[in-house]
């Protein structure tokens, strides 16, 4: 065995990166709990970093005429349900945990619990620089479209989900372009839409099937219970040298969360993240994953059809961008940006046929499912986002570029196209079946049986 290799199990096992001790080691495992500078590490050394490289218009007169962000809030606080699992592990950890660890020491010690039920999800201080520099980096990625003489112009729209974390999400975007161009002059409003936004909560069919059903779950439970999770649970218990049926799942997603937020939040390795090594951490991410696939993604047909209406709303914009900018008017709308939920942006990007598997995530296919693309640390961290850019490349040339987290994506159905920013026309014709049908109200109603 080499040296080095047992350097890296030596790190591994002590609770922070090799390229940085202030990271844990489980940063990149945190689900929708991640930050967004895991998902593109660049932005650690230069939070304003971006990379126009990465476009590749199939010409240089390529020219950017219309622009749609649908961005998630950004860093938050713990729900209230997780912040009573916390006080719940934290007690447990006060009052039996036993050992000489330096970590556990200061939990026991310096450690206290500051997180309340009334914090319920609000947007924290980093959620605001979240979107504040999201802001910065895609004028700077579009800076003819996404430019102070289009915001003044009114040709930026803004729409949010009611949810506070959102609505602040999106003062904060606007607040980044607006600092950035020192404008103090005028305020640019923005639209609450929960329909578009939150169409989760009114789908009939997913609420009742999915969302409010325990046994849609089954494969998340399942799991929760095997012996990848149970291992995971053992060595927490033995870390806090207390009797294994102390700890249940929800104890050991408790102490995850704990070390997510602790990060999130204030950019600190808490000693929380000591409980888990880098093994542990891609078994709880695969727990949430599962969560996420059955309940947001892949999972159910419904979990995806219940976005149809934002799916519908998204065309509908692009196609209005294309008629104006054919028939010689200014594009009266050149950017939208739409701020929502994990649970906004993930069944969209399923309907869309992106981060795809070919095998369904299960209880059982852990261990095949390592290199999976359904990964919800790469594709929902906070202040995630999938921006469409149409460009007019010349003539009736009209392109669209995907982005998902800033970096350009291929749409499923079109990656044997020489070009990495297909025509749209060609785009519609991969999506007729959905924007010929896909009707919210048909596909959000429940069945009912016929009268005897």
């Amino acid at each position: 065995m080499s040296t080095w290799f047992i350097v890296l199990c030596v790190f591994s096992s002590v609770g922070f990166s090799l390229e940085n001790p202030n990271i844990p080691v489980i940063a990149k495992y945190f689900g929708t709990k991640g930050r967004y500078e895991e998902v593109n590490p660049y932005l650690i050394r230069d939070i304003l970093a971006v990379n126009r490289s990465s476009l590749q218009p199939p010409s240089p007169q390529c020219r950017e005429i219309h622009l749609t962000a649908i961005i998630r809030h950004g860093t938050r606080y713990p729900t209230s349900k997780n912040v009573k699992k916390m006080e719940k592990l934290y007690k447990l950890v006060q009052s039996s945990a036993r050992g000489k660890d330096r970590w556990l020491h200061e939990i026991l010690t310096q450690w206290t619990m500051w997180y309340t039920e009334d914090m319920d999800g609000r947007l924290v201080q980093k959620g605001v620089e979240d979107l504040k520099h999201l802001a910065v980096r895609l004028s700077k990625l579009f800076p003819t479209i996404i430019s102070e003489e289009k915001l003044r112009g009114g040709l930026i729209k803004f729409i949010t989900s009611s949810k506070h974390r959102c609505v602040n999400s999106t003062l904060s975007f606007k607040a980044g372009l607006t600092e950035m161009w020192a404008i103090t002059d005028v305020e640019f409003q923005h639209a609450v839409n929960d329909a578009l936004m939150r169409f989760f909560d009114k789908c009939t069919k997913f609420v009742q099937e999915v969302d409010n059903n325990p046994s849609a779950l089954t494969e998340m439970d399942k799991f929760t219970q095997g012996p990848e999770m149970v291992r995971v649970q053992q060595k927490i218990a033995d870390r806090l040298n207390v009797s294994y049926h102390l700890i249940t799942y929800d104890m050991v997603e408790a102490a995850f969360y704990l070390c997510a937020y602790e990060f999130a939040i204030k950019t600190e390795n808490s000693p929380w993240c000591r409980l888990f090594d880098e093994i542990d951490g891609q078994v709880m991410e695969y727990a949430l994953d599962l969560k996420q696939f059955w309940k947001r993604g892949y999972g159910y047909d419904i979990n995806s059809k219940s976005s149809c209406i934002l799916f519908h709303d998204v065309f509908s914009r692009l196609d209005k961008a294309v008629n104006e900018h054919h028939s010689g008017q200014a594009v009266n709308e050149a950017v939208t940006v739409q701020v929502g939920h994990a649970e906004t942006l993930l069944p969209l990007l399923t309907l869309l046929g992106f981060f795809k598997d070919s095998e369904t995530l299960t209880s059982t296919n852990y261990a095949s499912q390592r290199e999976r693309s359904f990964r919800t640390s790469r594709m929902l961290p906070y202040a995630a986002n999938l921006v469409l850019v149409l460009f007019d490349c010349g003539g009736r040339d009209i392109r669209l570029q995907p982005l998902v987290n800033e970096q350009p994506v291929v749409f499923p159905g079109l990656a044997d196209q020489q070009e990495s920013m297909p025509l749209y026309e060609d785009i519609k014709r991969q999506y007729a079946e959905l924007l010929n049908g896909c009707d919210y109200e048909t596909v959000c109603e429940l069945f009912k049986p016929a009268e005897p």
